[in-house]
């Protein structure tokens, strides 16, 4: 894959989050338990890291059945659970 093309991939990407990004605000994603917010009168800090975490938990996920599904390398080592389940 050339670099352009991963260039074009990464401003779409950028173009659909910020396109979805009033719909995330609605269903409450950064102002999860475990997000701090210090706010003094000219200062504010947020670190969302409850947030971050669902989000990679979740990316994670998505990309290993991805891995998974697809026949990707790294499930390509692993062994069957058992030799039953041919599927796998």
């Amino acid at each position: 894959m050339s670099i352009s093309r991963l260039l074009i991939i990464f401003g779409l990407v950028l173009v659909a989050v910020g396109l979805l990004w009033p719909l995330v605000a609605k269903l409450g994603l950064g102002r999860l338990p475990g997000d701090i917010v210090i706010e003094r009168e000219n200062f504010r800090l947020y670190l969302p890291i409850g947030t971050s975490v669902l989000i990679s938990a979740i990316l994670s996920l998505i990309l290993w059945l991805l891995s998974w599904f697809l026949g990707g390398i790294t499930h390509a080592r692993w062994p069957r659970p058992c030799a039953k389940w041919k599927w796998l």
